[in-house]
């Protein structure tokens, strides 16, 4: 098994398109962590992917007679780019089929490598799923993400590179982006068959965990949802023979954080002044959770910094949330006495932190609220620190960093209760963020039940998320919750409508 993948890879035609690209040191991330960290530049690929590599090597060895059926694939925008320019660059036609909520920088990529584009579903497996229908109807050929031999062996051409770029015997860790998992298992696969000492790690987003959970339960299974901010790894089932490959090579998975992967771009920026994509930086972000837990020093640890596709308005989110996951910044919520003095012995009690962003808000005769951001340089010590400190003040304080709630929507609102308001109840909502679907989301709440509070907020993302305060009776409660549930069951049936990601109570 192993050895038949390490000939694939050794014969694998990637070089007509892809190049071999550089293996970096991050100085400042490797000075930071006490340990060295290399990039391995897959951002800096023709197509600013290492997806050009399996994509190109599976349509390379098609016949002539199979080759010019034309290819088609499912993709959320990096694989999709491979295809197309690896089809273009053979003389043969190629179709790709991406999800509804495909970043559009993406999707005009592979319009200009002339790729036949089809917007269908709101995630991959609903691409892949009609991608399957269309080569069937219209006799093409599929060229599937990551679940190929081909495709795996193009993309462990990486591990080739990596090991003749860095002396293999002094590398003691390789990073790895997981979403359908062709990456990991071709660079496994190769790199185990010279270097069996070498840990194989691969990192995935905490809502989009498929090999992981594969993994964990001795077998595929797959995900009911999975977040949509690492657009480039949102899959719900990783594939057999990825999984299989895993199994036997991988060492562990790291989980990580949508907030840890902000920082993780940000990390990427300070070494190279290029900005990967979320899933780009999966691989730096399972580095610093790694070395932070086994407080290891002086180790090689290898990042594949996977792709650069990025929308450009999605950066305002990232530089958002890049301090809270990097653990430079605290959010806090105050009461204070409303009386004269008390704001400023509160801010006296901040001493030289500098304040990142300040929401005051009169309640009442008694007292007011107060939400607070401030810059921290030592994490979350300094963070326990100052809630001691403002607690032994005598005020009331709650720290809302990991609080998802505060980050998205408590931070844009000052206010408090409503005075005189009966009934209301906090919800928020997920839905995929594409045109008209905010409208559709209302209509389908509908105007039984009053909405007493709502904040929505465009950041980039792919999932709209709304925060509304409804007045919900008592006696209604069920009604109201049974309409909620109608709604989720009315996505798995209605693929064309939103689905609504219901967390009851706020935070």
């Amino acid at each position: 098994m192993q050895e038949n993948y390490v000939e694939r890879i050794l014969k694998a035609k990637v070089y007509d398109v892809a190049i071999e690209t550089a293996l970096e040191l991050a100085a400042r991330l490797s000075s930071r962590l006490n340990n060295r960290v290399f990039f391995k530049r897959e951002d800096l690929q023709p197509v600013f992917s290492f997806k050009i590599r399996g994509a190109y090597n599976k349509i390379a060895q098609l016949s002539p007679i199979s080759a010019q059926r034309g290819v088609i694939c499912a993709s959320a925008g990096n694989h999709a780019q491979g295809v197309a320019l690896g089809a273009r660059t053979r003389g043969i036609p190629a179709v790709i089929v991406m999800p509804l909520s495909t970043p559009e920088i993406k999707v005009r990529a592979v319009a200009d490598l002339g790729g036949e584009i089809v917007l269908r579903g709101d995630d991959y497996d609903h691409a892949y799923e009609y991608a399957t229908e269309l080569a069937r109807e219209r006799g093409l050929v599929f060229v599937h993400p990551f679940d190929d031999p081909d495709v795996i062996a193009g993309q462990g051409t990486i591990a080739m590179e990596i090991l003749r770029q860095r002396h293999g015997d002094g590398i003691d860790a390789i990073f790895v982006p997981i979403g359908g998992g062709g990456l990991v298992a071709g660079i496994a696969a190769y790199a185990k068959s010279l270097y069996p000492r070498i840990k194989i790690i691969g990192v995935e987003p905490e809502d989009a965990a498929g090999m992981y959970e594969s993994l964990r339960a001795g077998k595929r299974v797959t995900l009911n949802r999975v977040g949509m901010f690492a657009d480039g790894v949102a899959v719900r089932r990783v594939g057999e023979e990825t999984f299989r490959l895993a199994k036997h090579y991988v060492d562990e998975i790291v989980l990580v954080t949508t907030d840890q992967m902000c920082a993780a771009i940000q990390d990427i920026f300070e070494d190279t002044r290029s900005i990967a994509e979320p899933a780009g930086a999966l691989a730096v972000a399972g580095i610093k959770k790694y070395v932070a837990r086994e407080n290891c020093k002086e180790r090689t640890l290898i990042a594949v910094n996977s792709g650069a596709n990025m929308n450009f308005d999605r950066l305002r989110h990232v530089a958002e949330r890049a301090d809270i996951g990097a653990q430079r910044e605290a959010l806090l919520a105050v009461e204070i006495p409303e009386a004269p003095g008390s704001f400023l012995r509160f801010c006296e009690l901040l001493g030289k932190h500098s304040v990142t962003e300040f929401n005051y808000r009169y309640e009442d005769l008694q007292t007011a609220q107060i939400f607070v951001g401030l810059a921290l340089a030592q994490g979350k010590v300094e963070r326990d620190s100052l809630v001691t400190t403002i607690c032994g003040a005598g005020f009331a304080v709650r720290d809302m960093t990991d609080n998802e709630m505060a980050k998205l929507h408590v931070r844009y609102m000052v206010g408090g209760h409503a005075r005189g308001l009966a009934h209301e109840c906090l919800y928020r909502f997920e839905f995929p963020e594409r045109p008209g679907a905010l409208l559709k989301f209302l209509q389908a709440i509908g105007s039984t039940w009053n909405i007493s509070l709502f904040h929505y907020r465009n950041h980039g993302s792919d999932y709209g998320r709304v925060l509304a305060g409804i007045q919900v009776a008592p006696d209604t409660r069920t009604d109201f919750l049974l309409h909620l549930a109608d709604l989720q069951y009315a996505y798995t049936e209605e693929t064309d409508n939103p689905v609504y990601k219901i967390f009851l109570g706020g935070g």
